[in-house]
C-alpha cells in the first residue's frame, strides 16, 4: 500500500510539474516580448503602406528574377522597416512596405533599377529650348555628332597641373548649341551601348549632357556609402570589386584628362575629370568617388542603390497600393474585435456545458494566446515568419476552433467513460489515451494542409496558413502538457469533484448519487 500512494505522489508531482512548466513558459515568452518592446510584425492591410507590383522588361530568366527579388529584398531591409516583403506571382514581382509614411520616396528608393554606366562625355549639351520655328526633336531622335570646338577631347580641354585651388587649369568648353532643340533620352531608353543625350542632377546647373556608349557597369562597384567631404558637400565613396578595380583603371586611362559621366538610370550624377592635378596615369587602387550637386537624401539614395548592386532588369511600376494607417488600424481593430467575441461565446459556452472543466478551457484559451502573442512578437524580428495580416488574424481565429475541439474530445471521452460506471478518478486516465489519438489525428491534418497551403500558396494566404500552423503545433503541445495534468488534478481533487453547480461531476452530467473513489491523502 505504500507502494502505490508513493508512485501516486510521484504521479501528481510530475503532473503538477507539467502544469506547472506550461504556465510558465506561455507567461514567460509573453512576459519576455513585452519586456523588450516587441509586438507582432504587422502587416500592410493592419499597419498601413505601400504595395507596388513590377513587371520585369523583356524575358528575363528565373536566375535574373531571383537576384532581383533578393537586391530589392536588401534594398527594403536597408530602409529600416519591418514586416517588408519582396515576391514573385507569376512573371511579376510584388513588393510590400507597411509602417511607412512617404510611400514616395520609400518607391523611388526600392524602384530604381539602378542600371550604372561609366560614360565617356563627348560633350556638353543646352537646356531644351524651343518655338515655333524649331520645333522640339522627340526624344530617341538620332543625334548628330558633337561640333569640333565644342568636343571634351585632351586637346580641346588642354587640362594642365598647377598649384592652384583646384589643381589644375582647363579650357572652359561651352555646350554645343545644336543638341537644344532635342529632347532629353528617357530612362527606358537608357542603352548601354548608345549614343545619348542625358539630363543631370536637378538643381546641378550644367544643363544636359552628350555621352558616349558605356565602358564599364555598376557591376564593378562593391559597395558603397554616403559622407561629406572636406567642404561639407555630400558625396558618394565607392569600392570596387577585384576585377571592377582592373576595368576600372582601364577606363580612366582610356580616358586620363578627359571627362567620363557617372550614369544613373538616365541621370548623369556627376561627369569628373579624370586625375586633372596629375601629370601621368596612376591606378585607383580599387576605390573611388562620385560627387555632384547632392543632398544628404540624394548620396543615400545613391549609396543605397550602388550598395545593393545594378538590377539584371528593368521594372515597370504596373499598380500601385497606398494603405493609410488610420484604415490599417480600423482592419486591426475589427478583425480583433471579431476574434474576441467569439472566444467570448465559445468560453461562456464550455463554462455553462462543462462547469469545472470549462474553466479549464478558460485558462487554457488564456495560456495559449499569451504564448502565441509572445511568439508572433519574437518571429516578427526574424525572417522566418510572414507579416501578421487580415489573414493570419483568420488563421487565428480559425485555430481557436481546432483548439476547443482538442478540449471537447477529451471531455466528451472522459464522459462516456463515466456514463460506462467508472469513477471520474479512473476516467480521466483512460478517457485521455483514447482522446489523445484523436486530437494527434486531427490536428496532423490540419498541420499538413497548412504546411502544403503555405508552400504552394502566394501572399496573404502563406500568412494564413503560417499562423495556423503554429496555432496547430502549440494546440497539440499544450494538450498533453496543460490539458492532461489540469483535468487529472481536477478529477483527483473531492473538491472540485464534489462542488455543487461547477463540480467536474455537474459538467459531466453524473447523478449526484455517483460515488467518487477517494483520493489518496
Amino acid at each position: 500500500m505504500a507502494k502505490v500512494n508513493s508512485n501516486s505522489r510521484r504521479a501528481r508531482r510530475g503532473l503538477w510539474i507539467s502544469l506547472l512548466l506550461s504556465i510558465f513558459v506561455c507567461l514567460g515568452f509573453l512576459g519576455a516580448s513585452l519586456l523588450a518592446g516587441w509586438s507582432p510584425k504587422l502587416g500592410l492591410d493592419l499597419a498601413g503602406g505601400v504595395s507596388v507590383v513590377y513587371h520585369p522588361e523583356g524575358n528575363p530568366s528565373k536566375t535574373a528574377l531571383a537576384e532581383t527579388v533578393s537586391i530589392l529584398n536588401s534594398r527594403v531591409n536597408s530602409l529600416g522597416v519591418s514586416g517588408a516583403q519582396v515576391n514573385t506571382q507569376g512573371p511579376n514581382i510584388v513588393v510590400s512596405v507597411p509602417g511607412v509614411k512617404n510611400a514616395r520616396q520609400v518607391l523611388a528608393s526600392i524602384g530604381q533599377t539602378a542600371q550604372l554606366f561609366f560614360r565617356p562625355l563627348l560633350c556638353y549639351a543646352p537646356g531644351l529650348k524651343v518655338d515655333k520655328n524649331t520645333p522640339a526633336k522627340p526624344a530617341g531622335t538620332p543625334l548628330p555628332a558633337c561640333g569640333a570646338s565644342y568636343q571634351l577631347s585632351t586637346s580641346n580641354l588642354a587640362v594642365t597641373p598647377n598649384n592652384s585651388v583646384y589643381g589644375y587649369n582647363s579650357n572652359n568648353i561651352g555646350p554645343d548649341p545644336q543638341f537644344a532643340s532635342y529632347r532629353s533620352n528617357t530612362p527606358a531608353q537608357d542603352a548601354e551601348t548608345a549614343t545619348l543625350l542625358l539630363p543631370g542632377l536637378k538643381g546641378d546647373g550644367t544643363g544636359r549632357y552628350v555621352v558616349g556608349a558605356s565602358q564599364l557597369t555598376g557591376h564593378a562597384v562593391k559597395s558603397a556609402y554616403a559622407t561629406q567631404d572636406q567642404t561639407g558637400n555630400w558625396v558618394v565613396n565607392y569600392t570596387l570589386t577585384s576585377v571592377g578595380s582592373a576595368q576600372w583603371d582601364k577606363v580612366a586611362q582610356a580616358n586620363f584628362h578627359q571627362v567620363v559621366a557617372i550614369d544613373l538610370d538616365g541621370v548623369i550624377q556627376s561627369a569628373p575629370l579624370i586625375q586633372p592635378g596629375q601629370s601621368t596615369f596612376s591606378s585607383f587602387q580599387g576605390t573611388g568617388q562620385i560627387s555632384g550637386s547632392m543632398t544628404q537624401a540624394q548620396a543615400n539614395n545613391l549609396a543605397r542603390a550602388l550598395q545593393f548592386g545594378a538590377l539584371p532588369v528593368r521594372l515597370t511600376a504596373l499598380t500601385t497600393q497606398t494603405v493609410s494607417p488610420t484604415l490599417g488600424h480600423a482592419s486591426l481593430i475589427a478583425g480583433f474585435g471579431a476574434a474576441l467575441a467569439g472566444l467570448i461565446l465559445v468560453l461562456l459556452y464550455t463554462i455553462l456545458y462543462y462547469r469545472a472543466l470549462g474553466l479549464v478551457v478558460l485558462a487554457g484559451l488564456g495560456l495559449t494566446g499569451a504564448l502565441l502573442y509572445g511568439l508572433i512578437s519574437t518571429l516578427g524580428h526574424t525572417t522566418l515568419a510572414p507579416s501578421f495580416t487580415l489573414a493570419g488574424v483568420i488563421g487565428l481565429i480559425v485555430s481557436i476552433g481546432i483548439t476547443v475541439d482538442s478540449y471537447i474530445v477529451y471531455f466528451e471521452r472522459l464522459k462516456d467513460e463515466t456514463r460506462s460506471g467508472r469513477t471520474v478518478r479512473t476516467s480521466v486516465d483512460r478517457s485521455f489515451h483514447s482522446a489523445w489519438r484523436t486530437v494527434l489525428a486531427a490536428d496532423f491534418i490540419s498541420l499538413l494542409a497548412a504546411v502544403i497551403l503555405y508552400l504552394v500558396a502566394l501572399g496573404d494566404v502563406r500568412g494564413f496558413a503560417f499562423f495556423l500552423g503554429l496555432s496547430t503545433v502549440i494546440d497539440i503541445a499544450m494538450t498533453y502538457f496543460f490539458t492532461r495534468p489540469a483535468v487529472y488534478l481536477l478529477g483527483r481533487s473531492e473538491r472540485a469533484a464534489h462542488a455543487q453547480h461547477l463540480g467536474v461531476s455537474a459538467g459531466l452530467a453524473l447523478g449526484s448519487d455517483r460515488q467518487l473513489e477517494e483520493v489518496d491523502s
